[in-house]
């Protein structure tokens, strides 16, 4: 009797392991380390937002935004997975390894989206849920499917979805959009089109072969060097606008300002280096990384500094009952378990 349940039992105790021995792949199809960049930002715009939100309903928030990220990531690379099969870079991804399947992860796409989408709407507003509806529409739709494989503006006008998060925050906190995200969002659209060629330039070849048109693979490596140095230069003014209109303080003026010449020296030497320089790329695509996180990380500072005021939010205290969102809170297990500075470039 013992042995013929324990043999119907196997098979369901077969399927659960199998199931537990993937779920890290479908982990990994979430892009980890790049989700954390991305909700860190959000991060930020939540607790920078004036009025007060429940811690929980803040964690609430944030883990919404992550899974709503950690969906655009999976249905780009289920969109993606021609292409990525025949990239060095992303070719140890989920789905070429056949890890998971194509139809698994338009699945996992579809239901983390919307329920990300949801538990936004009911917990927090229907402001925030419609721009993270957005922004995961934007990136997969009008980005990964339309403008990817048409356009070598591809980034630029893709750059949009991922500079969403930290209005997403905000408005989170406040259920409406203000000047201070808007300005918030220009600053990562404008870091994007240099984050993002300064990899490409050293990964031209994979792209041709993929039949992506990058702007390295179109218009080829002075052209694409120029392009970097001009966004680096506009960004660098646009970035101290927080310290300008006065909604930053001097912490993040004086990173602003110091972040922002390394930058565009790094984009100078490199629009001056050799087609063989392949280090003078890398350099400036690893600090990039480094350079948004600490901005966002100055205003974090400067707002637990309390050295710019924040206006209380009337209706926001009346629907949460008090209790501000703090961002020790809900940044402690974030930093624990990410390294901005170490995002692989096949998450890219």
């Amino acid at each position: 009797m013992n042995s013929t349940l324990t043999s119907a039992l196997h098979p369901d105790l077969r399927s659960r392991s199998r199931l537990a021995a993937r779920l890290p792949a479908f982990f990994s199809l979430m892009k980890p380390r790049v989700m954390s960049l991305t909700v860190f930002t959000a991060l930020v715009g939540l607790t920078i937002a004036p009025g007060h939100l429940d811690p929980l309903l803040g964690s609430i928030a944030i883990l919404s935004i992550a899974a709503g990220a950690g969906a655009a990531a999976v249905l780009n690379m289920w969109y993606d997975a021609d292409i990525d099969s025949v990239m060095t870079r992303t070719a140890g991804r989920p789905i070429p390894r056949g890890k998971i399947s194509r139809s698994e992860a338009l699945a996992f796409g579809l239901v983390l989206a919307c329920g990300a989408v949801a538990a936004l709407a009911l917990a927090i507003n229907v402001t925030a849920a419609a721009l993270l509806a957005f922004a995961i529409f934007f990136y997969v739709v009008v980005y990964t499917i339309w403008l990817k494989r048409l356009t070598p503006q591809n980034i630029v006008i893709g750059g949009a979805a991922g500079a969403l998060p930290p209005v997403i925050g905000w408005a989170a906190g406040t259920g409406e959009i203000g000047l201070e995200p808007l300005i918030l969002f220009l600053i990562v659209f404008l870091w994007t089109p240099p984050h993002f060629w300064a990899l490409s330039l050293n990964r031209a070849e994979e792209y041709a072969r993929a039949g992506v048109p990058m702007l390295p693979v179109v218009a080829g490596r002075t052209a694409t060097t120029r392009q970097i140095l001009i966004y680096s230069v506009l960004l660098g003014p646009i970035s101290l606008l927080p310290w300008v209109i006065g909604f930053a303080g001097t912490i993040y003026g004086v990173t602003a300002s110091i972040s922002g010449a390394i930058l565009i020296v790094l984009a100078f030497r490199l629009s001056r280096s050799c087609e063989t320089d392949r280090q003078a790329a890398h350099r400036l695509f690893i600090f990039s990384i480094s350079y948004l996180f600490m901005l966002f990380a100055a205003l974090l500072a400067d707002h637990s500094a309390g050295s710019w005021p924040l206006a209380p939010s009337s209706s926001r205290d009346a629907r949460t009952g008090g209790g501000s969102v703090t961002a020790e809170v809900l940044l402690r297990p974030l930093a624990t378990r990410c390294s901005f500075s170490g995002i692989p470039t096949d998450e890219v």
